[in-house]
Formats: structure tokens, C-alpha cells, sequence
């Protein structure tokens, strides 16, 4: 007998975002946080695309709306000499772009989201030990009054950052080095005439072209931004204790600045290795008065932090009954807002298999391919963003400037490339595929307009229809399988991949355009919608009688043509039992 499925420890973003997807998924789950109260600043405020598609998919996404802001573009200075403007704009079939959002808020709503399914976080509650048995996992937890707890788990996942407990019961290594600069950070109002929506960023480099001077300023609405800046000639800080590589986890003790309406007060963040006190309003507007591309008066400052950046990545995503996730797995210098982006989708492909495992639709195998599909997305944003740090004496000057590497990097960066072609959960290919002949298994589901249901006044998108905690098959009808046979075979083809998904999937027939309005398949299901614009034609390129199934963390997992029900079903056995 256990207590709870799964125990989530550490109620960051990551926590929050498994937390949440464990209880739509219909888990039993208890989130921890060794915190009396959420943190009131901004940290992390950059998320992807990529990011706002899955909170679109958790039903999350109209909240975060409301709140985030446009991140349009970066404005560029080297040497006060201005360059060509990085734009951040995505292709209109890319339902959201960059955005700015203080992770304080993203915490708030991610907490609110998660009390819809009645469960809340509780604080502040310390993990203290893990025992792993063979049938459940033993934790230790110290409660406010004093009170120990031992409760029983079926599952353990570490969300709980750099210095993660669960990570180090679990035996896992987390290798790294530290960069050797100096950071201060700060967030404030500055009543400058910028462009609203874009981030700034001015160096200055020294005659050897390599950078002396930095700032970068990213929006967070209205007047106020996020300040980074060099530490001028390393002064004022701690310097970081010395990297043996075998650390098992860097923390950054950081401290605010004293603001015109809070007092001093210590945080922790996981930026990177070293601590300092973070500046104060004159040691910003000092940075402002060297680099800023006007004169501009910072005010109001909320929060200011120093620190020294680090990075590391877990050897392994999983030990038996004991996961990690987010920065606990892995930190990277916070460049492109690539750290909380990584860690919020590591919760979101664990959450599923976890479901089904603890449901008993899945064997305990599911679970590995969290590691082998998570493990190298965290390599290539850490070392993408590593040697991004290393060569910012470049930035103006970089492919973001233009051509077909720039547009590469910017779909990098939107997380909108990450994909699973080597999982074990990826059917193989049966013939070469091109970007133009739509997605390919393993890759990112797109979104599409203009789906028609006999029911609805008003298209849909196809992000709608994958609104699911379940697998959705889409089969794809043009002359010859809307009717007859052909239907036939489909809808066989949707009986058997719901009977091999334990009823855990949804099915759709997608009529072509050039289908007859009034033709009907055989029976009442699977539900029908007509590609009535061909935009789901243009963004799949399937042919009649394909059946594509995609995940319910939003990628494709196999397409299949011609459609049989005994392939469909023999490639499910590979998720379920």
C-alpha cells in the first residue's frame, strides 16, 4: 500500500507543470516545497513558443495570455554603434511567439491551474530522505510543527533545482564546469522611448574584440524590464568555491538589493556557482549611463541578484522509482530563456507515461524512454547555449542576422525543432519524408486552422482536438476512403487503436476538401471534421487513407499508410499492455 502515486518535490515551475498534468491525467499526486511562500521575482521570464503550446494542450494557455507580453525582437549596439535588430518572427502556421513572463506569475497561474484539480502545494514541507524499496519509495518529510511524515510513493520526482535531494538519493552525477564572468541582475522600470516589445542589448568590446561591457534589458510590460549586466571588473563578489566537476549541485545564494519598499532578503536561484550581493539602483544606472542608446532613469527596483553562470547535466534522467526534472537534470547559461522552456516539457513527457504505468496500462519500461528522449534535448540546449556564452563578443554579428541558418536557429530557439526520431515509441518510416511532406514520426505536431465539424458555426484548430490527456489518431479521408470500403478500412483501423489504447484514444476522420459536404463515413464514429481551407492538408501532407497518431504530449508518434488496424494496434503495444 502507498500513500500517494507520486510524490512531487519542489514547486517551481516544472513541479507545478507535473503536478498539474499527473491530476489531469487522473493520478494521485502530493507536491512539496521546502518554501514558506512562492518567491515574489521575476527569475526566468523567457518562454518558447513551444512552451505556450503546451499550456495551450493543459488548457492553461488563455491565462497566460492575459498576462505575458510580446518578446517582438532585440535591439543591438556594439561599441554605441547600432546593428542590424534580431527579429523573433515565426511563420503564421506557429500559433504563439516569444514571449516575456516573470516566473513569480508563472508560478501563481501554474498554482491556480492546479488547484482546479483540487490539489494544493504544500509548504513548507522539506524533503529529508528517500528509501527506495522494491515496491514503493520511503520519504522522510519534516512539516512546520515539527512534525516528521513518512509517507510511502510509488514514484519520486525531483523538481527541487541544482541542489536536488531526490537527485543525489538517486545516485546520479551531475557533471559541469562554471563560465568565468560575473553577472548582476536586476528588475526595474526604466522610462526610456524603445520600441515597446523589444529587448535591448549593448557591448562594448575591448581591442582585442573581446567583450568588457554588457547590458541586456528584456521587457516585462509596461516600463518595467529585466536588467543583465557584466559585473564591472569582477568587483564586490564572492568568488565561486572552486568546480571539482563531481559537485552534485551548485546553488546560487543570491541577495537583493534593498528597493525603495522591501528590505534586504536572501534568495536562491540556480543560475550558476558563485553568490554576491546583487547591485542597487546606483550601481544599474551606472551600467545604464555607460551602454544605454539613450538617456534613460531606472526606478523601482523589485529585485537584483549576482552570480556566476554554470552548467551541468544529470548522466541519467531516471533510477528506478526516482526521476528529476528541470534543473535538478540540467542548468545552462540563461540565454534565450532555454532553461525553464526545457524543464517545463521534461514534466510534461514524463507526466503521460507516468499516468499509464501508475494506471496499469503500461509496463514499467514506458518509463526509460523519458531519459532517452529528454537526456539529449538537455545535451544540445546545454552546450547550444554554452557555446553561446562563449561567443557573445560575436552578438550583432550572428546568424540571427538573416538567411536559412538564421531562421534554423530561431525555430531552435522556439523549441519548435525538439523531437523524439530515435524513441522507442516512434514507429519507423516507411519512406523518406521532407519538410514539405509534412511531419515526420517523432517530430512536433503543428497546429492548423479551418476544421469543420457538422455541429459547430465556426472552424476549429486542430490544437482543439488534441485539448486530451489521450492518444488522438487522425485519419485522413480523401475520394477513395470517405466512403465505402475505404471508410471501412479506417474506421477498422480506429476500433483497433482504441481497443490496443484501453479506450485511451481519440479518433478522427479528416475529410479532404474535395470530398462532397454530405458524403458520410459508414458509421457514427470515429467523429468527423472536413479540412475545409486545406490547411491541414498543407501542414501534414497526408494521403487518402493515411492514419497519423499523434501523443498526448503533442508529437507524432507514427503515420501509416496505407492504414491497417493491425499495424495501428501492433504499434500501440509498444506504449500500452
Amino acid at each position: 500500500m502507498t500513500d500517494t502515486d507520486v510524490l512531487v518535490v519542489g514547486a517551481g515551475p516544472v513541479g507545478l507543470t507535473l503536478a498539474a498534468e499527473l491530476r489531469r491525467h487522473g493520478v494521485d499526486c502530493r507536491i512539496v516545497d521546502r518554501l514558506s511562500d512562492p518567491q515574489p521575482h521575476a527569475k526566468a521570464i523567457g518562454i518558447v513558443p513551444r512552451t505556450l503550446e503546451v499550456w495551450d494542450t493543459m488548457g492553461l494557455v488563455d491565462r497566460v495570455l492575459d498576462e505575458a507580453v510580446p518578446h517582438l525582437g532585440q535591439i543591438v549596439y556594439v561599441d554605441g554603434k547600432a546593428r542590424p535588430q534580431v527579429e523573433l518572427t515565426l511563420p503564421p502556421e506557429v500559433p504563439y511567439p516569444f514571449a516575456t513572463l516573470p516566473q513569480c506569475t508563472t508560478e501563481r497561474l501554474l498554482t491556480e491551474h492546479l488547484a482546479r484539480f483540487g490539489t494544493e502545494v504544500e509548504r513548507p514541507v522539506e524533503l529529508q530522505a528517500v528509501e527506495v524499496r522494491p515496491d514503493a519509495v520511503q520519504a522522510v518529510l519534516a512539516h512546520p510543527d515539527g512534525r516528521t511524515e513518512r509517507l510511502s510513493a510509488r514514484y519520486v520526482v525531483g523538481c527541487d533545482g541544482a541542489h536536488s535531494l531526490v537527485r543525489k538519493a538517486a545516485g546520479l552525477t551531475f557533471d559541469g564546469d562554471a563560465l568565468p564572468e560575473l553577472y548582476m541582475i536586476g528588475d526595474v522600470e526604466l522610462d526610456w522611448e524603445l520600441p515597446a516589445g523589444y529587448s535591448m542589448r549593448s557591448v562594448n568590446l575591448d581591442e582585442n574584440g573581446e567583450m568588457d561591457d554588457m547590458l541586456v534589458c528584456i521587457p516585462m510590460g509596461a516600463r518595467r524590464y529585466w536588467l543583465s549586466m557584466l559585473r564591472p571588473n569582477n568587483s564586490q563578489a564572492t568568488p565561486a568555491a572552486p568546480d571539482t566537476g563531481t559537485d552534485t549541485g551548485a546553488r546560487t545564494t543570491t541577495t537583493a538589493a534593498t528597493t525603495e519598499n522591501s528590505p534586504t532578503t536572501s534568495d536562491d536561484t540556480t543560475l550558476g556557482s558563485g553568490s554576491g550581493k546583487g547591485p542597487d539602483l546606483g550601481q544599474i544606472q551606472a551600467v545604464l549611463d555607460r551602454l544605454a542608446p539613450e538617456v534613460t532613469t531606472a526606478s523601482s527596483l523589485r529585485w537584483s541578484s549576482a552570480f556566476r553562470t554554470s552548467h551541468r547535466l544529470v548522466d541519467r534522467y531516471r533510477n528506478g522509482r526516482l526521476f528529476v526534472a528541470g534543473d535538478a537534470a540540467h542548468i545552462n547559461p540563461p540565454i534565450g530563456g532555454q532553461g525553464l522552456n526545457t524543464g517545463v516539457q521534461d514534466a510534461h513527457n514524463l507526466a503521460w507515461k507516468l499516468a499509464l504505468v501508475v494506471r496499469g496500462l503500461a509496463a514499467e519500461d514506458l518509463l526509460d524512454t523519458y531519459h532517452a528522449e529528454r537526456h539529449p534535448v538537455a545535451q544540445e540546449m546545454v552546450n547550444r547555449t554554452v557555446q553561446h556564452a562563449r561567443n557573445v563578443r560575436q552578438v550583432g554579428s550572428g546568424p540571427l542576422n538573416g538567411g536559412a541558418q538564421a531562421e534554423m536557429m530561431l525555430w531552435r530557439q522556439a523549441q519548435l525543432l525538439v523531437s523524439y526520431p530515435d524513441s522507442p515509441l516512434t514507429a519507423a518510416q516507411t519512406e523518406n519524408r521532407t519538410a514539405e511532406a509534412g511531419p515526420a514520426a517523432g517530430h512536433r505536431a503543428p497546429d492548423c486552422r479551418g476544421l469543420v465539424s457538422d455541429l459547430a458555426a465556426y472552424p476549429r484548430r486542430l490544437f482543439d482536438l488534441l485539448r486530451t490527456p489521450r492518444h488522438v489518431l487522425l485519419l485522413f479521408a480523401g475520394p477513395e476512403h470517405a466512403s465505402g470500403q475505404g471508410a471501412e478500412q479506417l474506421e477498422a483501423c480506429a476500433s483497433a487503436a482504441q481497443r490496443a489504447a484501453h479506450g485511451l484514444l481519440d479518433a478522427y476522420f479528416i475529410t479532404a476538401a474535395d470530398v462532397p459536404q454530405d458524403t458520410r463515413p459508414v458509421g457514427l464514429r470515429p467523429s468527423r471534421v472536413r479540412d475545409a481551407d486545406g490547411e491541414f492538408r498543407a501542414a501534414y501532407a497526408p494521403q487518402d487513407g493515411e492514419a497519423i497518431l499523434i501523443r498526448p504530449d503533442g508529437y507524432v508518434s507514427g503515420r501509416f499508410h496505407p492504414a491497417t488496424p493491425e499495424r495501428v494496434a501492433e504499434h500501440l503495444r509498444h506504449t500500452f499492455v
